[in-house]
């Protein structure tokens, strides 16, 4: 039987209004018991990653920093190894590196960048994530793929975590959790997104969580026990009355274009309704089942999240 990990929780941040605002969000995720905080990478989000980890890190010296994900379509692979492995030293060697194939059209169709197919995207992370893995691990790197092309580079500065840091890849397609369960120490599983932005019903449920568990685990066969699972929480309600709760926010998201009902909420692992001792529980019962152990809540939450993470952090 593998051997059940400990809870982790991690802080998904976005930025701050100034200096002194984003190194006391920082120490107040770090106060309050997660072990990560986590910066996303679109061009509508306040603060990109790598400066705002930077400072998160001299900030709060007990928490480790990620990206969530960096885009590989934004950095070359080659800037962006260097970048991370920078961050791994001058951290002391507490970064999580998240990269993904992109996935938010807005941010491509700001920017100009051509939004090209998944599968096109993904090949590309594939290559990219080889590059990036020479360039901590080897002296020199020398690639030649269907997209980059990389000729005696010099892989310096090398990071502090050996053979390099944890590398995140997450989805929910099966294309992007075949290469994270083939190339990722940390996996994020996530709901599929449509192309128009939706997302099925079906995809918010736990029988479609299982689906990409298995398929991370086809794709990484040997190498599964080592691989971390990581979930993305949409929403914590922390309340004595789950149902009423539930209707109210599938209400409000309703009004916002969403087909999401209060059922779906309900048994959707992604959405933690309940009172914390009711929220503890289910977060067990995915560990055991699933072998989740690693989850993230987004800023909105993670406050109210605060009392779980205290309960179950390192148990």
């Amino acid at each position: 039987m593998a051997e059940v990990r400990a809870f982790r929780f991690g802080a998904g941040v976005t930025g701050a209004g100034s200096r002194a605002e984003w190194v006391a969000l920082a120490r107040r995720v770090e106060e309050l018991g997660y072990a990560v905080l986590l910066v996303p990478d679109h061009f509508d989000e306040l603060f990109p990653p790598s400066v705002a980890l930077m400072a998160a890190a001299d900030a709060a010296p007990q928490l480790r920093i990620g990206s969530y994900v960096y885009d590989n379509d934004f950095r070359h692979p080659a800037l962006l190894a260097k970048e991370a492995a920078l961050l791994d030293l001058l951290s002391d060697g507490r970064l999580e590196l998240g990269i993904g194939a992109g996935w938010n059209l807005v941010d491509y169709e700001q920017t100009g960048l051509p939004f090209e197919s998944a599968g096109m995207r993904i090949e590309r992370l594939a290559e990219a994530i080889t590059i990036i893995r020479q360039f901590f691990t080897q002296e020199t790197v020398t690639f030649a793929g269907k997209y980059y092309r990389v000729t005696g580079l010099q892989g310096m500065p090398k990071p502090v975590q050996r053979p390099h840091p944890p590398i995140f890849i997450g989805g929910g397609g099966k294309r992007v959790l075949t290469l994270a369960g083939q190339e990722a120490d940390i996996v994020g599983l996530h709901f599929k997104v449509n192309a128009d932005n939706s997302v099925d019903a079906e995809e918010r449920l736990e029988t479609a969580l299982a689906r990409k568990i298995a398929w991370v685990r086809e794709a990484a066969c040997e190498r599964f026990a080592a691989i971390e699972l990581n979930l993305l929480l949409s929403g914590v309600i922390v309340t004595d009355d789950r149902q009423r709760a539930a209707e109210e926010r599938a209400r409000k998201l309703q009004a916002g274009g969403s087909t999401v009902t209060a059922d779906v909420l309900l048994q959707s692992p992604y959405w933690l309704i309940g009172s914390v001792d009711e929220i503890v529980e289910r977060l067990v019962h995915l560990r055991a089942t699933h072998g989740i152990s690693y989850i993230v809540a987004r800023e909105d939450a993670f406050e109210a999240f605060a009392p779980v993470v205290a309960r179950l952090a390192d148990k």
